[in-house]
């Protein structure tokens, strides 16, 4: 069976450097915001190209850390898309904020501009006041920025990106991470850039933000012990830094390598029940998932699973639609309707950077043949 997605074989692949750098960690004796986090915070920003960034515990965390840094919590509404990971709505509601789950465009999977400048000209009654939005880069490709930083500019609401699913995503040639006022990053270990355990990062760029942040994600510490205001303990560990570093080296060429493997599939659906993913003409895509669509996709799924091709659902069911949430979080006036027809007809297909050409002659191949 090929996996849908194989993040032992990222290991396998840089093992000699893995191991020597998480060596290089255990042995300087330091574990918790050491030189191997500040290298790390360096070199990824260097790498993209804008702000600061801010190593935390996890990307759920970075959203909530970038959401309370720009001021953002009680008494706030933050608009964002249901179409994601349940972490960047659980993260709203971390800060105390409350959500406002908006529509995606229907032929694409990323968050509807024109819904988003309707609810900030006219926000929806019983609300708080909407103070941000979190703009969701999905499957490894950017939102329509913009539309969406015009709203955002008209309106004065903070944008923050969360990039989770798109390291190295371009939007006319700029890096996702480096376009809105703060964004926040997943190295979950799946990821386009991804640790051997949980970690996370925060990216700003007005100093005094980037100060907060550092702050929040330690108690509140602006001196050792001391706590200025309420924070959190949420860091990057020493050997998750270590290993990012060495993974952040690969990362252009592993992106370049899922861009080639989507090339190989949009040859292959070619007269089959699959709809290829949408591109912008202004974005580059770097495919942390190739995601499918068909009416009949419990069926592909299927038949993709006796052709010895493994396949996942991301995501099986929106937010709005699961028990933790239905029924108690606000929706936008289009109801969700593009996501809900949506979650029935997605399927991502294996999309990791060390499939082999076989593997992907043979889901090419058992593609066609459906």
């Amino acid at each position: 069976m090929i996996p849908q997605t194989d993040p032992a074989a990222g290991y396998r692949a840089l093992k000699s450097e893995i191991d020597a750098a998480a060596l290089r960690a255990l042995g300087s004796g330091w574990y918790i915001l050491g030189e191997e986090g500040r290298a790390f915070e360096a070199e990824f920003a260097a790498w993209l190209g804008s702000g600061q960034t801010v190593g935390c515990g996890n990307g759920t965390d970075a959203i909530a850390l970038a959401l309370r840094a720009l001021d953002i919590g009680p008494g706030c509404t933050v608009a964002t898309v249901s179409h994601t990971a349940v972490a960047t709505v659980a993260a709203i509601e971390m800060t105390g904020a409350v959500p406002l789950l908006l529509d995606i465009e229907p032929d694409g999977f990323t968050l509807d501009a024109e819904e988003l400048r309707a609810v900030l000209e006219r926000p929806p009654a019983g609300l708080p006041p909407i103070r941000a939005v979190v703009v969701v880069h999905l499957y490894g490709q950017a939102a329509d920025m913009s539309a969406i930083l015009a709203a955002c500019e008209a309106h004065g609401v903070a944008l923050i990106e969360d990039c989770a699913q798109a390291h190295g995503a371009t939007w006319r040639g700029r890096k996702v991470g480096g376009i809105a006022q703060a964004a926040s990053f997943s190295f979950y270990p799946t990821k386009n850039l991804g640790a051997l355990g949980d970690g996370g990062a925060t990216v700003a760029h007005d100093p005094a933000v980037v100060e907060r942040l550092r702050s929040l994600r330690q108690y509140g510490w602006r001196e050792r012990f001391i706590s200025a205001e309420a924070g959190v303990n949420s860091r990057l560990d020493e050997l998750q830094a270590a290993i990012l570093r060495v993974k952040l080296g690969h990362l252009d060429a592993n992106n370049a390598r899922r861009r080639a493997v989507a090339q190989a599939y949009d040859a292959a659906l070619a007269g089959s029940p699959f709809t290829g993913p949408v591109r912008r003409a202004d974005c580059e895509h770097v495919f942390h998932q190739y995601v499918v669509r068909t009416p009949d996709r419990d069926v592909m799924q299927v038949r993709l699973r006796e052709a010895g091709v493994g396949t996942a659902l991301h995501y099986p069911a929106p937010v709005h639609r699961q028990p933790a949430y239905e029924g108690r979080v606000a929706l936008g006036p289009r109801g969700c309707n593009a996501t809900d027809v949506t979650r029935g007809e997605i399927l991502s297909l294996p999309m990791f950077p060390e499939m082999t050409q076989e593997q992907v002659a043979r889901v090419c191949e058992a593609i066609r043949g459906l």
